[in-house]
């Protein structure tokens, strides 16, 4: 299934799990071990999961990839609502959200469009 295209979802997800990177790396500069790595592996492995779509060996195997990107979204949602929430963690940027709704919402579309089509 792959196509060497330029692909949107890939592209922007590989942007977002560079974002997620860094603030990964500002948690991590002030000792918050564990909530970074927690959003490091969620953040990255959506668009992880999402490159090893592009070689899916069926159209199953493409849309449970997607879904599991899917979950992982889900994931770091709630891991930066966390940070929100406590006084002790820095809170992510408006743009970290905002970019994970649009990632969540193409993905979505994607997996719908891929079981009809």
């Amino acid at each position: 299934m792959r196509d060497d295209k330029e692909n949107l979802i890939v592209r922007l997800t590989f942007e977002f799990s560079l974002k997620i990177i860094s603030f990964s790396e500002e948690l991590r500069a002030i000792h918050k071990y564990e909530m970074a790595s927690q959003i490091f592996r969620s953040g990255t492995s959506i668009g992880a999961n999402i490159m090893e779509a592009q070689n899916a060996e069926s159209k199953a195997d493409f849309i449970h990839k997607f879904k599991i990107s899917a979950k992982e979204a889900d994931e770091l949602n709630y891991w930066l609502k966390l940070c929100e929430a406590s006084e002790f963690y820095p809170n992510p940027s408006k743009e970290l959200h905002s970019e994970l709704r649009s990632i969540s919402l193409i993905m979505s579309k994607i997996i719908s469009s891929s079981k009809k089509g």
